[in-house]
C-alpha cells in the first residue's frame, strides 16, 4: 500500500451562480441540455461539505457572470504549497475571462503568479492537465495544453515534468483519465493516451487501477482524495472494493448537473497545496514518451 498523497487538503471552488451551457467545447456539452440552477447549487454544496467533512479546507471564489464554465475551478491555475501559481492560459477564448479573476485571487492570497501565455499568445496551459505524482509533475497535452507549456513549467520552477499525449476527445483533460489515489496507486484509463503515453503511464504509476469504459465515462476518474476519504461521482462495486481495500472511506455524490458541462468532482476543485519539493531538478527537465 502506498503512502498518503502529499497534497489535496486545501481547495479553491467557484460557486455555480452563473453556471450554464452557452457554447460547446467538449463532447459532453449541449446548449439544448441546460443544468438546473437550484439542483446544481445543491450538488455543488454537497461536494464542498464532503471535503470539509473529510478534514479538508475550501476557499470559495465568486463566479463571473460572463464565465459559465468558471465553476470548473481545477482549470483556474496550478497552485503549490510553496506559494507559487501558474495561471491557466485557456485554449478557448470564451474561458479566458476566468483568468482575470483567478489572477486577482492568487495574487490576493500571496501566491507568486506566473503565466505560460495570455490572450492566445504563448503556449496554452490548463491546470486540469497537471498533477504531482511520484518524482514528477505529470502533464497531459494535446487537446487543451500545448507541449511548449511543459518546458515553461519545468524551467520556471526547476522541476521534472513528464508529458503524456492525450488522444481521446472525451478525455480532453488529464483529470478525466488519471486520478492519483496514494503515492503508488492511481486510477487510469489508458485509451485516453497515445501508444507511447500508455507505455509511459504504466511506468509512472506502480499500482495502476485500470478503469473500464463504463467507469471512465461515468467520471469515476474525476474523483479526489482528501485525507482518508475518496469523493467520487460514480463508484462501481469493483472500485469500491479496491478503495476500501486501500483503507479509504468512499463517498459517492450525485454531480450529474456538472456532467452536462463535461466535468465532475475533480474539475470543480482546485488543489492549492501541490508540493514541488520532491520533484525539483536543477534547471528543470522535460521527459516525453519516445
Amino acid at each position: 500500500m502506498g503512502q498518503p498523497l502529499g497534497w489535496g487538503r486545501r481547495y479553491l471552488m467557484v460557486r455555480p451562480d452563473h453556471f450554464r451551457i452557452d457554447y460547446v467545447i467538449n463532447p459532453y456539452m449541449s446548449t439544448q441540455d441546460q443544468p438546473d440552477p437550484e439542483l446544481a447549487l445543491k450538488q455543488w454544496d454537497s461536494l464542498r461539505q464532503a471535503i470539509v467533512d473529510a478534514g479538508g479546507e475550501v476557499e470559495v471564489l465568486a463566479q463571473r457572470d460572463d464565465s459559465p464554465d468558471m465553476v470548473y475551478a481545477m482549470n483556474l491555475g496550478f497552485a503549490t504549497a510553496q506559494g507559487k501559481a501558474m495561471l491557466s492560459h485557456m485554449r478557448f477564448e470564451p474561458r479566458r475571462k476566468e483568468s482575470l479573476t483567478a489572477a486577482e485571487w492568487f495574487m490576493g492570497h500571496d501566491f507568486e503568479l506566473k503565466r505560460t501565455g495570455a490572450d492566445g499568445i504563448g503556449p496554452h496551459f490548463e491546470s486540469g492537465d497537471a498533477f504531482v505524482f511520484g518524482d514528477s509533475l505529470v502533464v497531459g497535452y494535446g487537446p487543451r495544453t500545448e507541449a511548449g507549456a511543459l518546458k515553461h513549467l519545468a524551467t520556471e520552477w526547476g522541476i521534472r515534468v513528464r508529458g503524456l499525449r492525450i488522444q481521446h476527445e472525451g478525455m480532453y483533460h488529464l483529470d478525466l483519465p488519471f486520478c492519483p489515489v496514494d503515492s503508488t496507486h492511481a486510477m487510469v484509463y489508458p485509451p485516453a493516451l497515445d501508444a507511447a503515453g500508455q507505455a509511459e503511464l504504466f511506468g509512472i504509476v506502480p499500482d495502476p487501477i485500470v478503469l473500464t469504459d463504463e467507469e471512465a465515462f461515468a467520471f469515476s476518474g474525476n474523483s479526489l482524495v482528501v485525507n482518508e476519504t475518496i469523493i467520487m461521482p460514480a463508484c462501481s462495486p469493483r472500485l469500491r472494493d479496491i478503495m476500501t481495500g486501500l483503507g479509504l472511506r468512499v463517498v459517492v455524490l450525485d454531480l450529474s448537473e456538472f456532467h452536462k458541462g463535461g466535468g465532475s468532482a475533480r474539475c470543480m476543485t482546485n488543489p492549492l497545496d501541490f508540493d514541488l519539493s520532491a520533484i525539483a531538478v536543477p534547471g528543470g527537465e522535460v521527459v516525453l514518451p519516445s
